[in-house]
C-alpha cells in the first residue's frame, strides 16, 4: 500500500496547525498545542520500529511528512525536527547494527521529547570538537559544563542529546555524546527574540555539571573527521530533514502565489493576474525550481534507508541538498512575493511570514560556506598545506 502522508497529518490538523502559526508568531511563542496534537497522533515515534511501538517509516516517509508540517506551520516543523533527528539517529545506528539509542526509541514512545544540543557559539568545528567541558564521573557518567545555542523545543523537552569534549581520561581527548534530563544543572535562557521562525523557542542553554548517567553516553570518539557511525547518523538525518522542511516552506509560497494570482484581476484587462504573461512565466519559473528538490531529497533518504554506501561521496551530497534546498526556498519565496504584490508585505500576511522563516536555513549547518567546501574537496581534493 502507498504511503499516505494525510493519514498522520490530516487537512483539518494542518489547518490548525496554519492558524496558529500566525499567532505564535506574532506573541513570540511555543507551540504547545501544535506539539500535543501530534504526540497524540504517534508522530514523535514516526521513526521508532514497529515491533517498539512506533510507526517503522523510514527517513524518505518522515521527509514527506515534514514537508506536508512546514507547509502549514514552518517553526512547529523545524522544533520537531530536532526531535526526529534523534530519533532518526537511533534508526540509522540501529539498521547498522549499533544498539546504543534504543532508550530514545523506547522514549520516544513513551512522550520523551528529545531535544538537540550540539550548536555553540563560534564553533565552526560542529561535529568535530566542541567548547563543552565533559568531566568523567568515577560511575562512567559526565558532567557537561558549557553553552549551547539554537536548541529548539527549549520548553518542553525532557532530554538534551549533546556532545562535549573530554580532555582528562587517559585516552583522551575525546568527544563524548550523551544524554541529560533536564534538571537545575541546566538553565534555559529566555533570549529567543528573532527575525523568523520564532515558534521554535530555540533557546540559549546553559550546562552547569549536567550529568548524563553511564546508560546515557552513547559514543565516545576522537576529535575530528570521523568515520564512526554516529557521526555519519546525526550528519544525515539533520541535512535531510532540514532540507525537508525548506522543501515544504517553498511548497507553500508557490502554492500562496498560486492561489493569489487565480483570485486577483487586473483593473487594466478584466483578466486574473493568472493569465498574464510575466506573472505565469514567474509562477513557472518557482514550479520549475521547486519541482527539483522533492525527488532529490527521496533519493538520498532512500539512499540511507537502503544502506547505500556512497563512500566519501556522502558528506558533499548531504550538505549540498540541504544548501540546494534552502536557496532554492529562498528564491521561491522571494518570486512568491514579487508575484503577490503589496499584500504580502503587511506583516499580518503568510507571506511575511514565510519570506522571514525562510533566512533561518541560511543558519543551519552546512552553511554555504562549508557546504562549497565540503563539495570543493570532493570533487577536487583538499586544500595542499
Amino acid at each position: 500500500m502507498a504511503f499516505d502522508p494525510s493519514v498522520l497529518l490530516p487537512d483539518d490538523l494542518l489547518a490548525r496547525f496554519r492558524e496558529r502559526a500566525a499567532m505564535h508568531d506574532r506573541e513570540n511563542t511555543f507551540p504547545d498545542d501544535d506539539l500535543a496534537e501530534l504526540k497524540a497522533s504517534g508522530y514523535l515515534a514516526i521513526l521508532v520500529p514497529r515491533e517498539l511501538g512506533g510507526a517503522g517509516l523510514g527517513l524518505a516517509e518522515a521527509s514527506v511528512l515534514q514537508q506536508r508540517l512546514a507547509s502549514a506551520a514552518p517553526a512547529t516543523a523545524l522544533a520537531v525536527n530536532m526531535h526526529l533527528v534523534w530519533t532518526g539517529v537511533a534508526k540509522v545506528l540501529g539498521d547498522r547494527g549499533v544498539d546504543g539509542l534504543r532508550f530514545v526509541q523506547e522514549g520516544a514512545v513513551a512522550g520523551e521529547v528529545f531535544a538537540f544540543g550540539i550548536s555553540e557559539a563560534g564553533n565552526d568545528l560542529v561535529l568535530f570538537g566542541s567548547d563543552t567541558v565533559a568531566e568523567p564521573l568515577a560511575d562512567g557518567g559526565y558532567a557537561f559544563t558549557g553553552t549551547k545555542i539554537f536548541t529548539s523545543l527549549a520548553p518542553v523537552w525532557t532530554q538534551l542529546g549533546l556532545h562535549g569534549l573530554d580532555t582528562t581520561s587517559p585516552d583522551g581527548p575525546k568527544l563524548v555524546y550523551a544524554f541529560v534530563p533536564r534538571t537545575d544543572a541546566v538553565v534555559t535562557r529566555d533570549d529567543w527574540d528573532t527575525l523568523g521562525m520564532r515558534g521554535t523557542q530555540s533557546r540559549t542553554t546553559e550546562l552547569h555539571g549536567a550529568v548524563a548517567p553511564a546508560d546515557r553516553v552513547v559514543r565516545r570518539v576522537d576529535p575530528g573527521p570521523n568515520p564512526d557511525p554516529i557521526v555519519f547518523g546525526i550528519f544525515s538525518t539533520f541535512e535531510l530533514l532540514l532540507a525537508s522542511v525548506y522543501t515544504g516552506i517553498a511548497r507553500r509560497a508557490l502554492d500562496v502565489a498560486v492561489e493569489t494570482v487565480g483570485r486577483r484581476r487586473s483593473k487594466k484587462s478584466g483578466r486574473a493576474y493568472g493569465q498574464d504573461p510575466d506573472i505565469r512565466w514567474r509562477v513557472a519559473d518557482m514550479a520549475l525550481a521547486y519541482d527539483a528538490l522533492p525527488p532529490q531529497v527521496e533519493g538520498l533518504c532512500r539512499d540511507v534507508d537502503a544502506l547505500v554506501d556512497h563512500g566519501p561521496r556522502w558528506f558533499s551530497l548531504l550538505s549540498g541538498v540541504k544548501h540546494r534546498a534552502v536557496t532554492t526556498a529562498k528564491a521561491v519565496v522571494d518570486d512568491a512575493v514579487l508575484v503577490c504584490g503589496g499584500s504580502a508585505y503587511f506583516a499580518s500576511a503568510e507571506l511575511s511570514r514565510l519570506y522571514r522563516d525562510v533566512l533561518a536555513g541560511l543558519f543551519h549547518p552546512s552553511d554555504p560556506e562549508s557546504a562549497h567546501a565540503t563539495v570543493a574537496s570532493a570533487w577536487l581534493g583538499p586544500l595542499e598545506p
